[in-house]
């Protein structure tokens, strides 16, 4: 039995979820109101917890007529209708249900896969077109085929128990999971070359970053198998659809089958209309089991939070007073906007340790949030998972990622200062940032280079030979590729002709990653990267 409140709590249940969760809420002796949209602002004045789906907008002005509330269930995964941030300012946990259709979505990854070997569309189209063409719907056992998947989180793992069950071999690339980890669901960890070139099915469930957009692109899918087939349950952006039309149209690949586009309605997909693609409309995660799972699970998790203190899914900070809110905040923006920078830009994505070196007031503060803070860029930018402050150490944790953390004395220059650092294969590769006088966050070295930057928006990282002429050819080709420079940082080892330099180049406008093979193309450079964060955050005076 959980234990009864002194008072009865008052829960707000503004969109429809199960029944089940609404008498899981019931069952600890709460009142349990499911109010017209029009009556959730007056009937949130004295409530404890508001429960949503997607439906309901809670904003900063409702906020403001909820004083007694102290945590918002999202019954589902994205939050984008939660104000997040004036929810932290008032001390209102917020949680989501990550995961709760992982199982939807592996059975529709399934169901494509299957739709594909058996060209199940086609012959039911053949069918309801009044011809009985039997001779050309020949179709391919899955059993002892290879699936490749890219990408072993919650959905990856479902997927391959059931592709076990089929008895298909399973590979999967993922770095953020250790090979103990993988064996226990019975697959192989190997490279993304590997997967790609030894999987009759591959499938995509890995997150969008700089690193992995158009990942699947002409270079990676001439590394697939000739008759290989090509699903993707997770983002359209990870496709060049360009490319992948060509694939199949040649005939290299056998077929696709996809549940998102890079823009979704697909109005200019070069995809569309060709007879070996599967096309669904994002429908992966749509079912009726789904819809119950995450309604009796957000149910759950405010039931055991409201009751007993238990932290599930939160995406963002527990309660923090205002002062400690307004000193915080700039560094954890900066922590996060740092762990992301690393996680896209180091040379492979398969590092297993982070080093933070704080200077100054984040050392002051506390490291904890902080330290969650760079594991959450860095895990956002290379999982397909809700990672947040709450749950970014244990989703490190399960990677087997190592964090190390020390501080120093203030210095001169700049005397509050983040360094993150990861080891890439031996290799160390640092980034330190510090807070400007108008809060936003700034890129002071790179490697030990000094280099001043903002830390915000579409970035290209390039290494070269520190030689006359590879500035001017960079700008010159950006130009001739119709990007504008938006800012330009340079760095350098040591001073002297032949030794090595950087350049840190901020862009305009929306960018295609195919930009890095133009730079990684001219005489003298040696390593290009493309780093996708967000704009400029919102103004704030800098911590003292």
């Amino acid at each position: 039995m959980l234990p009864i409140p002194l008072s009865p709590m008052k829960i707000i249940v503004a969109d429809k979820i199960s029944e089940r969760g609404i008498d899981l809420l019931r069952e600890a002796g709460w009142e349990v109101l499911t109010p017209a949209a029009a009556a959730v602002p007056s009937e949130l004045a004295n409530a404890d917890a508001l429960v949503v789906r997607s439906a309901t907008k809670v904003t900063a002005a409702l906020l403001e007529k909820a004083g007694r509330l102290r945590v918002i269930g999202r019954a589902g995964v994205g939050v984008d209708n939660v104000d997040v941030e004036a929810a932290t300012r008032r001390g209102v946990l917020v949680m989501n249900t990550p995961g709760g259709n992982a199982v939807s979505v592996a059975e529709h990854t399934i169901a494509l896969m299957l739709g594909l070997a058996r060209a199940v569309p086609q012959a039911n189209a053949s069918i309801q077109a009044g011809r009985w063409e039997k001779s050309l719907f020949s179709g391919t056992e899955m059993r002892g085929k290879t699936l490749g998947l890219v990408g072993l989180g919650r959905v990856g793992t479902e997927v391959a128990r059931r592709a076990r069950g089929l008895e298909m071999k399973v590979l999967a690339y993922d770095p953020f999971v250790t090979p103990k980890a993988a064996r226990e669901v019975e697959v192989e960890l190997v490279s993304l070359d590997d997967v790609l070139a030894q999987s009759d099915v591959v499938s995509l469930h890995t997150s969008l970053s700089g690193s992995t957009e158009k990942m699947i692109d002409a270079a990676a899918i001439a590394k697939m198998k000739k008759g290989a087939r090509l699903v993707n349950c997770a983002r359209g952006e990870l496709i060049d659809e360009a490319a992948l039309a060509e694939a199949l149209k040649s005939g290299h690949l056998a077929g696709a089958a996809v549940d998102t586009f890079a823009q979704e309605p697909p109005k200019n997909s070069p995809l569309i209309g060709l007879p070996n693609l599967i096309a669904t409309p994002h429908i992966a995660g749509s079912t009726a089991e789904a819809q119950e799972e995450v309604g009796t699970a957000i149910a759950l998790q405010v039931r055991d939070y409201l009751a007993d203190g238990v932290i599930r899914n939160a995406v963002n900070m527990p309660a923090l007073s205002p002062d400690q809110y307004r000193r915080l905040r700039p560094y954890l923006e900066l922590g996060e906007r740092l762990g992301s920078f690393v996680a896209q830009a180091a040379p492979s994505r398969s590092f297993h340790k982070i080093r933070i070196l704080y200077a100054g007031e984040p050392a002051e503060l506390g490291s904890h949030m902080i330290r969650s803070a760079v594991l959450v860029g860095a895990l956002k930018a290379v999982i397909d998972e809700n990672v947040n402050l709450v749950n970014a150490p244990e989703e490190a944790a399960s990677r087997g990622i190592v964090v190390e953390e020390t501080t120093r004395r203030r210095e001169r220059g700049f005397p509050n200062t983040i360094e993150v650092a990861i080891d890439d294969e031996g290799r160390e590769f640092a980034l330190e940032g510090t807070v400007g006088q108008d809060g936003a966050p700034r890129i002071v070295s790179l490697d030990g280079m000094y280099l001043e930057a903002p830390l915000e928006g579409t970035l290209l990282l390039s290494r070269n030979i520190d030689v006359p002429g590879v500035i001017g050819r960079i700008g010159t080709e950006l130009g001739s590729l119709g990007v504008n420079i938006a800012t330009f940082a340079l760095g350098r080892r040591a001073p002297g002709s032949g030794g090595e330099a950087l350049a840190l180049v901020g862009l305009d406008g929306k960018i295609d990653a195919s930009i890095v093979q133009h730079i990684r193309a001219l005489p003298s450079v040696t390593e290009v990267r493309l780093v996708r964060l967000p704009s400029a955050p919102q103004a704030t005076a800098a911590p003292r």
